[in-house]
């Protein structure tokens, strides 16, 4: 299955849109308004929350992000390494080994679980806001939005 993920132009909380292939809405990420730690929620076509995305208040030289499932238990902690060159980013505290290779911000990366590719992030070339192309096995498109959301709230707080 793949999906598009375009942030909003205009947005008070910084929320984006899914859509499928067909440009249907599939999930929404609502954000939440003047927050510190750039809360976002990733919720289902019908505006049921799924999972909450937020970074870590202050981050000195490695920038983390926080996932949450429904019933706001941490299932995830993403985070980059000091010296990011490869621009690596690690799952730690999910249930199994999860990374994302590749350069976020250049053209591709891709996901793997247990060293095995589960999923393929291609960023979209616009001029205004970012837009992603996720494409991943259909149950685990939620995660992986989320997942795709803390990575970029991350490189936003680093160089923005």
């Amino acid at each position: 299955m793949k999906v598009n993920i375009k942030n909003k132009f205009w947005s008070i909380g910084g929320g984006s849109k899914v859509l499928d292939e067909n440009k249907q809405p599939v999930f929404q990420v609502k954000g939440r308004p003047f927050s510190i730690t750039r809360v976002k929620y990733v919720c289902d076509k019908d505006g049921k929350r799924l999972y909450k995305v937020r970074n870590k208040w202050i981050n000195w030289f490695i920038h983390k992000a926080y996932i949450y499932d429904a019933n706001k238990t941490k299932i995830a902690t993403v985070k980059d390494k000091w010296f990011n060159v490869k621009q690596e980013y690690f799952i730690m505290g999910y249930k199994d080994e999860i990374k994302v290779e590749g350069k976020f911000f250049g053209l591709s990366c891709q996901i793997l679980r247990n060293g095995e590719v589960i999923g393929k992030i291609t960023r979209k070339i616009a001029i205004i806001n970012d837009a992603f192309e996720l494409e991943a096995n259909e149950e685990d498109i939620p995660f992986l939005i989320a997942l795709v959301i803390a990575i970029d709230n991350i490189t936003d707080k680093k160089y923005k």
